[in-house]
C-alpha cells in the first residue's frame, strides 16, 4: 500500500511524514521546502505477530509494510504548473491513496499561505487543483476518441459518453471517485489515471492545546468530509513527533497518558486499509513468522501468489486454520489432532487472520 500525504504549505504534512516514517524528510516555515518526493516505509502494528512469534520463536518475524510518500505543498494553479505544481500533481498518480493534511491549529510563528486557519476553505483549494488537473486530462482523452470515432466502431462512440458522463461530473467540481458506475466503468476509470479517482484520508492537524477537545475547525473538516463521503481522522503532528523519539513503553505509557488510544500511525494504517479493502493472512513456523497484506475477496491461489508466483502456478490446495483457533489450541499439531486445520481449494476466500500453509508442484 502506497499513501501520498498532500496538503497546503506549512499544514504540518512533512511533520507528520517525519514523525511516522522516522524518514527525515525536510520540515520548515517555508513554502515548497519538498520538492522531491521523500518515501517512509513504516510496519504495520499488527499484535498477532507478537503472539505467534512467542509460540514459535522464528529466526525472522516480518509484518506487513505500507510506503508513504511526502508530496510537496500545492497551491492555487497548481494544475497550470503554479509552484512546480504539474511536477507534484504527477506524484499523486503514483499513489494507492491520499493523506491530505489540513490545519486546523492556530500559530502565529507558522505562516499560512492564504493568511488564516480555515480548513474547508483549505480542502477546497486542493480538491479544485485535482478538479482541473483532471478536466484537462478527460478533455485530451474525448478529443482522440473523437478522432477514433470517425472510423464509426460503436466502443469509441461509448467511450464518447463515458468520458463526457466524466467531464459532467467533474464539471460540477466533484471527484470522479463520488461518482456511480457500473463496476466495468469503475475500471475503465482507473484505466485513465486520475487524480480524483484516488481514495482520501482527510487529516485534521491540531496542536497539543487541542487534545481532548473538539475545535471549530475540526468539526467544519468532519462536516465536508462526511459530505464527500470521505474517511476523516484527528492528528497531532507535534504529539507524533515526540511519541517517534520515544521507546516502545514509553511511547505506550505516554499515549495512555494524554488519553488518544492509539498512536496516530496506526489509525492512519487502519484507516488505509479499510479504504483500500485490504487485510492480512498469516504463516507461522520456526523459520519465519510474517505478515502478508492481500484485498478483500482474493482467493487462497492469489494469496499464494504474494508469496512467490511458483505457489500460485502450481497451487493444490491450502491448510487453513483462523488465528484465534490456533492461539486457543496452542499449536498447529493440537488443531490438526481436534480436525480444526481446514484443506481449502481454488476457490476459497482467503479471510483476515488465516494462518495458512500452501501445498503446491513446483
Amino acid at each position: 500500500m502506497k499513501l501520498g500525504v498532500i496538503g497546503l504549505p506549512n499544514v504540518g504534512k512533512s511533520t507528520l511524514f517525519n514523525a511516522i516514517t522516522k524518514a527525515g524528510a525536510q520540515a520548515a516555515n517555508y513554502p515548497f521546502c519538498t520538492i522531491e518526493p521523500n518515501v517512509g516505509i513504516v510496519n504495520v502494528n499488527d499484535p498477532r505477530l507478537a503472539v505467534l512469534n512467542e509460540m514459535y520463536h522464528p529466526k525472522s518475524l516480518v509484518a506487513a509494510t505500507i510506503k508513504f510518500v511526502d508530496i510537496a505543498g500545492l497551491v492555487r494553479g497548481a494544475y497550470r504548473g503554479e509552484g512546480l505544481g504539474n511536477k507534484f500533481l504527477s506524484h499523486i498518480r503514483e499513489v494507492d491513496a491520499i493523506v491530505h493534511v489540513v490545519r486546523c491549529f492556530e500559530d502565529d510563528n507558522v505562516v499560512h499561505v492564504d493568511g488564516s486557519v480555515d480548513p474547508v476553505r483549505d480542502m477546497e483549494t486542493i480538491n479544485l487543483e485535482l478538479v482541473y488537473a483532471d478536466l484537462e486530462t478527460i478533455d485530451r482523452r474525448i478529443d482522440k476518441a473523437k478522432k477514433n470515432s470517425k472510423s464509426g466502431e460503436k466502443k469509441y462512440l461509448a467511450e464518447i459518453a463515458f468520458l463526457e458522463r466524466i467531464k459532467a461530473h467533474l464539471d460540477e467540481f466533484r471527484p470522479v471517485r463520488s461518482m456511480e458506475m457500473t463496476e466495468d466503468e469503475r475500471r475503465a476509470a482507473e484505466e485513465l489515471f486520475l487524480l480524483t479517482t484516488k481514495p482520501v484520508i482527510y487529516v485534521a492537524n491540531i496542536s497539543e492545546d487541542q487534545l481532548g477537545t473538539e475545535p471549530e475547525a475540526v468539526k467544519a473538516l468532519y462536516a465536508e468530509a462526511e459530505k464527500e463521503g470521505a474517511q476523516a481522522l484527528t492528528i497531532c503532528a507535534k504529539v507524533e513527533e515526540e511519541l517517534s523519539e520515544l521507546s516502545d513503553e514509553e511511547r505506550a505509557a505516554f499515549i495512555e497518558e494524554l488519553g488518544i488510544g492509539e498512536s496516530g500511525l496506526d489509525k492512519l494504517i487502519k484507516a488505509g486499509y479499510s479504504l483500500l479493502g485490504l487485510i492480512s493472512f498469516l504463516t507461522a513456523g520456526t523459520d519465519e513468522v510474517r505478515a502478508w497484506t492481500i484485498t478483500k475477496g482474493t482467493k487462497a491461489p492469489g494469496a499464494a501468489g504474494k508469496i512467490h508466483t511458483d505457489f500460485e502456478r502450481g497451487f493444490i490446495r491450502a491448510e487453513v486454520v483462523p488465528y484465534e483457533t490456533l492461539v486457543a489450541e496452542g499449536s498447529i499439531a493440537a488443531c490438526k489432532d481436534k480436525g480444526l486445520v481446514r484443506s481449502e481449494g481454488k476457490d476459497y476466500v482467503v479471510q483476515d487472520g488465516d494462518v495458512i500453509v500452501f501445498r503446491f508442484n513446483v
